[in-house]
């Protein structure tokens, strides 16, 4: 028998350090018997840092891991985020823009608030009729007080952070906390075996550094899964049409202006434009399709929505190659991050995929490399669902698009580039809201049926409500209304500014759970 011992992770950054951190803080316990984790890392490749947006996972990840919530927004210029506010997506006017919150529905699983809201008058819009939290955002409060312990709130909630700090936080909490071995060193050779597995690593600096399991954190180069497994790369371009963004660090105009609890994410011609608000900056970017608008005409839209302050700031380039591998574990090596694929920045989607990943392989490390095979089809099969749906609901803010202004908006509504699943979906969704029971079959879906239904009537789309089919749980609906009119006023009176909840945190600190 073959024991998975030596566990060695080739790359940094988010993905790497993420994965060493929930592997570790999982087989903590086997350190004794010989189990470790070695980190491989270019002191010579800089981090791309792909996005500065998280899913609140992340909390009880870092939980796990022993992380300290203070020390994050100490550290990492960290800043809450409640969810997403898109605008101009729909019709593209002044006033098109809707919220996708992160927290569910009233009473969400007891009772399907959408068809009562739908049998009404429309004046309230779908995500202040069930939940409280488009208010919060609206009014720049966090979701939490002082006084609210670590990784607990109010309100739902995830991150917003600076990626290059993040990174070197986990290095540092890893390294010093974790046991994780921290090996500075260029692969120069990834050796293979008699049967085809991984053996060992050669470096420029004359280390050697053998394995059971070696997990690819290499980024787009994905050096282990595309180089030595070689591993087909599977494109998705034919559905999402962006492949380049253009970013910037915009500063505040003053040190205490406030800071969005969201990400704002506004359409444009040919793409759309992130703004996330981290204490001491905005990091701002454009996401566009260079079929339909060229890169300097994409820059001055970018420059126009920033404004003023955007004529001293230079504006960095990134490709995006839209799509997954076919496989993401083959033998004794398993890709994480942008070695296993990346989409888009829309819903922040990257890092909950890392963490998921991370997760699986921690929780389903196999024994020893007879039963790795089996670990790795079930973690295929579950990843390659995973890919599939957040596929599907990154299309389906393009698809619901009433906007006909640019060939970019209406190349987005051609039935050819929508996924048969999804034009399935949304077929259903005309006489049957999304809910918990239906087309959602996995125990960790990242975007559940509550997401889908802030999309769909957030984007102005209707599911016809058939007579006689709300009254049964009528009176449950109008209990669920009736406590989130309650729990809106609640919070909107108590909970505190966003800058001003940061500034507390990061002078007096969290009450550690």
């Amino acid at each position: 028998m073959h024991e998975i011992q030596n566990i060695v992770i080739v790359g940094g950054g988010t993905a790497g350090w993420l994965t060493a951190g929930v592997i570790a803080a999982k087989h903590q316990a086997r350190r004794q018997h010989g189990f470790t984790v070695t980190l491989v890392e270019s002191p010579n490749v800089p981090t791309i840092g792909v996005g500065e947006g998280t899913w609140p996972t992340l909390r009880s990840t870092l939980k796990k891991m022993g992380v300290s919530e203070t020390e994050l927004f100490r550290q990492c210029d960290a800043s809450f985020k409640q969810g997403a506010r898109f605008n101009r997506w729909t019709t593209g006017t002044p006033d098109d823009g809707y919220y996708h919150p992160l927290m569910l529905p009233q009473h969400f699983g007891q009772v399907n608030l959408a068809p009562h809201w739908l049998a009404e008058d429309g004046s309230a819009t779908f995500c202040d009729t069930v939940t409280p939290q488009g208010r919060i955002c609206d009014e720049g409060l966090g979701p939490k007080t002082i006084a609210t312990p670590e990784y607990d709130g109010h309100a739902n909630y995830a991150y917003h952070l600076d990626a290059g700090k993040f990174s070197h936080f986990l290095q540092r909490h890893c390294c010093d906390a974790l046991g994780v071995r921290h090996v500075k060193a260029d692969v120069t050779e990834v050796r293979l075996d008699e049967s085809g597995d991984i053996a060992s690593l050669d470096t420029e600096q004359g280390i050697s550094i053998a394995g059971d399991l070696f997990v690819d954190c290499t980024g787009f180069a994905a050096r282990l899964i595309g180089g030595a497994m070689k591993v087909p790369f599977r494109s998705c371009t034919d559905v999402l049409f962006c492949d380049t963004a253009l970013a910037m660090q915009v500063p505040y105009d003053l040190p205490d202006d406030p800071i969005a609890s969201h990400t704002i994410s506004t359409a444009q011609s040919a793409g759309w434009i992130w703004d996330i608000g981290l204490p001491t900056r905005r990091g701002v970017g454009h996401v566009f399709s260079s079929s339909h608008i060229s890169v300097d005409a994409a820059e001055q839209e970018l420059r126009d929505y920033i404004g003023p302050a955007a004529r001293d700031l230079t504006a960095r380039r990134l490709a995006i190659r839209a799509g997954h591998r076919e496989q993401f574990w083959a033998r004794n090596c398993v890709a994480v991050g942008l070695a296993a694929g990346f989409l888009e920045p829309l819903e922040a989607s990257a890092i909950v995929l890392i963490e998921l990943s991370a997760k699986m392989i921690a929780e389903q490390m196999p024994a020893c490399r007879e039963v790795m095979d089996v670990v790795a089809r079930r973690f295929n099969d579950t990843t390659s669902y995973r890919w599939g749906r957040i596929i599907d609901f990154l299309k389906l803010h393009y698809a619901l698009t009433q906007r006909t202004d640019t060939e970019f908006w209406r190349d987005n509504v051609r039935p050819e580039t929508i996924p048969d699943r999804l034009i399935g979906l949304m077929e259903l969704w005309r006489f049957q809201s999304p809910w918990v029971h239906d087309e959602f079959d996995r125990a960790e879906e990242v975007f559940p049926s509550a997401s889908y239904q802030y999309v769909l009537y957030g984007m102005g789309a209707r599911t016809a409500v058939m007579p006689g089919t709300i009254d049964d749980d009528l009176a449950l609906a109008r209990r669920a209304r009736h406590d989130n009119q309650m729990q809106t006023q609640r919070l909107v009176s108590s909970l505190p500014g966003h800058r001003d909840l940061i500034d507390k945190i990061k002078r007096h600190g969290l009450q550690s759970i």
